[in-house]
């Protein structure tokens, strides 16, 4: 019997020095890989053509990848400018009011009514474009929306209380625009409400 092992051995299946080694477990014998493919005449002219086809679909492609990209930032430029004329627009009869007060003269009060007017008329402009103005006296002192000018020890104040605006602050929707500009209160050894700052 051809494999076997003496002295108790198992049995496998070994070639003979000599045979042939068998096929593989699936039954197929192996194949050379650098076996050369020979192609027609007209299969390779099928595949130049094909080449050609994807060639230009990949210039297509890409020459209209590109045209999207201009048109998207010309289309991004067009839209910020139109959102600066909306508003510029919008601020326009303000100004011929500023224009009429100056022109018009009179009294202080007169003066003081045509500003506080042109005031409301930029105030309702600044509100439909989703500005808000942030009322900070009074609140506590927050570095996110406020800006800490000075320091002061102020008798009633708690510590860290906004007592003076210098300059309001804006949001448009949830974004700063600009912090207020403050004076915060600074507690003190007689100043029962506050703590040495």
């Amino acid at each position: 019997m051809s494999g076997s092992k003496g002295n108790g051995g198992t049995l496998k299946d070994e070639p003979e020095p000599g045979e042939d080694a068998p096929e593989s477990a699936s039954g197929l014998a192996a194949v050379e890989p650098d076996a050369p493919v020979e192609l027609t005449r007209e299969a390779f002219e099928a595949l130049r053509r094909e080449r050609d086809e994807l060639r230009d679909q990949l210039l297509r492609r890409r020459a209209d990848f590109e045209n999207y990209k201009k048109r998207v930032e010309r289309d991004r430029q067009q839209a910020a400018q139109d959102a600066s004329a909306g508003l510029l627009e919008a601020l326009l009869p303000a100004l011929d009011n500023f224009d009429r007060a100056l022109e018009a003269g009179g009294n202080e009060a007169t003066l003081r009514e045509g500003i506080e007017l042109t005031r409301r008329q930029l105030l309702g402009v600044l509100e439909t474009k989703g500005v808000s103005v942030q009322d900070a006296l009074g609140q506590p002192f927050d570095p996110e929306v406020h800006q800490a000018l000075s320091y002061e020890a102020v008798p009633g104040k708690a510590d860290g209380t906004v007592v003076e605006v210098f300059q309001k602050g804006y949001f448009l929707g949830g974004r700063l625009l600009r912090p207020a500009l403050v004076k915060v209160a600074k507690g003190d050894a007689e100043s029962p409400e506050g703590t040495r700052g």
